[in-house]
């Protein structure tokens, strides 16, 4: 994945020298009198611009609007994608048998508008994609909403073939050294990680980490140790944005759910560069410490994000009624 630095322009630099001419004596006493009164306040310098490290927008019933208010809090999407970039969405679209309603994949109004900002930001190709487990992922894309959304804001869907995944090597990775990952979440500018909060039987929940299992070939791998090895996975793909969908979250029989009793509406959206910390705030939803997850404790471990929320600074956005 391609980095963008941005470096500012130099300032003008005179190259040439003039010189006196020869029949004009200079000065040789030196011009002391200031140009400004020596009691002239000091120009303040320049401040950095502090965001909070994490924002979370709840309330009302506009699933599009707890996202453009989530992200404006953290500088807007402008500052997660540069002008002309390529950029992947990464929902979670992992089954073609339930609507969103019941939680088992993210809010088709939540993807919409992440499609909608990255292009107003000067994306150039903003595209959508997850490699799923139950059913097709052609099917699954027209099932959960996502496709009718992702296409009316502007962006494409991508298709998913055995032969797009390519074999790559973790750097970082502690156990997981190597997989086969979606080519997209390797060569876009910038990846943006969208999972819908729910119940997992294995991992006890599904959060940014979890989501990042739909850009690899091979599952059944991360589940051993999986803990350590969606942090190995995290280190390699590395998410410039994580934005939960905690519109509806699925409080058990995840993850692909099925009973709309097992369906909270919290009207909430999570959004950070932080992936640890967004999975950490996102882990309180259900009432469960993050420390008690443990691909969080290995995240943190390995200097991928910050799980200790009490020293973060937190922005908590009321939106409606």
């Amino acid at each position: 994945m391609a980095a963008c630095n941005f470096v500012p322009a130099p300032d003008e630099v005179v190259t040439g020298a003039v010189t006196a001419p020869a029949t004009i004596a200079l000065p040789t006493q030196e011009i002391l009198e200031p140009l400004v009164p020596t009691d002239a306040p000091a120009e303040a310098a320049p401040t950095a611009v502090s965001w909070p490290d994490l924002a979370v927008a709840r309330g009302g019933d506009d699933p599009a609007l707890l996202v453009e208010r989530a992200l404006a809090a953290l500088g807007g999407m402008v500052r997660f994608v540069p002008p002309g970039s390529t950029v992947l969405i990464k929902p979670n679209i992992c089954v073609a048998y339930h609507t969103y309603e019941y939680a088992a994949t993210t809010n088709p109004w939540v993807v919409g508008a992440l499609v909608r900002l990255a292009l107003d930001a000067g994306a150039s190709k903003v595209s959508v994609l997850d490699y799923g487990f139950g059913g097709s992922p052609e099917q699954a894309y027209v099932k959960s909403g996502i496709q009718d959304q992702v296409l009316a804001a502007g962006g494409e869907i991508l298709p998913v073939s055995r032969l797009q995944f390519l074999p790559t090597e973790v750097p970082q990775g502690l156990d997981l050294r190597s997989a086969d990952i979606k080519e997209a979440a390797l060569q876009s500018d910038v990846v943006i990680n969208v999972p819908s909060a729910k119940h997992h039987g294995l991992a006890r929940l599904t959060l940014g980490m979890k989501n990042l299992m739909g850009v690899i070939l091979d599952r059944q791998a991360i589940h051993r140790n999986i803990g350590q090895r969606l942090a190995d996975l995290t280190s390699r793909i590395r998410p410039a944005l994580t934005v939960i969908d905690a519109v509806r979250i699925l409080t058990d029989n995840g993850p692909t759910g099925g009973s709309l009793d097992d369906v909270l509406k919290l009207d909430t959206v999570i959004a950070s560069p932080d992936i640890v910390a967004a999975d950490a705030y996102g882990a309180t939803l259900f009432g469960v410490q993050p420390s008690d997850l443990s691909y969080i404790v290995a995240g943190a471990a390995m200097g991928l994000g910050r799980s200790d929320l009490a020293s973060l600074r937190i922005e908590e956005i009321p939106v409606g009624g």
